[in-house]
């Protein structure tokens, strides 16, 4: 996705599966696990705190403003998304730079190569939160209506059929929750609604966070200037969506599963 969204030289010319199976090609197999590691580091902390933020922005919101039914829920997921992403940038900084090298032409070495290469020659901490201003922007839609569209699609389910969709809480047979299938169901349906909506602020995230890796990186130095010189290079399809429908192979079971874990983790630590 991130070979596609910032137009790597090797790659520009390619869709979405004919650059799935040039990869591996070029790079062997491991190709397509570039940054995995720097990912699977951020994840875990980047879960938990928009999860756990969620549930506590929502009762701030409920409690202190008087707003609940659809709207808190989309505030308290916009907040909690933002809450996580800056907490966790500058790991996304660095695995964004790892995916985005080929074979050949490695800048880093590494996780700590690469933390150590930002700071040193592009002024400090600072250089580590290139692009975060896209990244906010795009995260409030995105978190806000992932949490939105989930917990609408839940409740909706659960008054209108409850015998079909729902079953009893196994920490709580007087709260219903909705079957795993379902779950999974909602989830993805959540994901996918949250990424089309953001998607061309997430392009305009990874073009500024690669920085002076791309030839161009002059031009997109803010975030209205990176999105007006995509749109003018390449367009809608091929600049601000580009890589959508890769994405929504990744992101769909995604988020399903995070959403699903997420409720029966709430049922195994008795939290219903």
């Amino acid at each position: 996705k991130i070979l596609l969204q910032a137009h790597n030289h090797h790659y520009k010319h390619l869709g979405v599966f004919s650059t799935l199976c040039a990869v591996p090609k070029k790079e062997g197999y491991l190709g397509l696990y570039k940054g995995n590691g720097a990912m699977m580091i951020r994840i875990f902390p980047y879960g938990a705190i928009q999860f756990m933020a969620f549930d506590q922005y929502k009762k701030v919101i409920k409690k202190q403003l008087g707003i609940s039914g659809h709207v808190h829920r989309l505030m308290a997921g916009s907040m909690a998304g933002i809450t996580a992403v800056i907490c966790t940038y500058p790991l996304d900084m660095v695995r964004v730079r790892l995916a985005f090298q080929v074979k050949g032409e490695h800048k880093y070495m590494g996780i700590i190569h690469a933390f150590k290469m930002i700071y040193t020659k592009e002024g400090g901490f600072s250089g580590f939160y290139r692009g975060l201003m896209p990244t906010v922007v795009g995260m409030a839609p995105y978190a806000g209506f992932s949490f939105f569209t989930f917990g609408t699609l839940k409740s909706i389910g659960l008054a209108q059929a409850p015998n079909l969709l729902g079953r009893p809480s196994l920490d709580n047979p007087d709260v219903l929750v909705l079957k795993t299938h379902v779950n999974l169901l909602c989830g993805g349906i959540a994901g996918a609604i949250a990424q089309t909506i953001s998607y061309p602020l997430d392009v305009t995230r990874r073009r500024m966070q690669l920085g002076a890796v791309l030839p161009d990186s002059e031009k997109c130095l803010t975030m209205v200037q990176t999105l007006k010189y995509v749109y003018q290079q390449h367009g809608i399809r091929r600049g601000l969506y580009r890589g959508l429908s890769l994405n929504y192979i990744r992101c769909i079971p995604s988020q399903a599963v995070a959403f699903t874990t997420y409720e029966l983790m709430k049922q195994f630590l008795h939290l219903n």
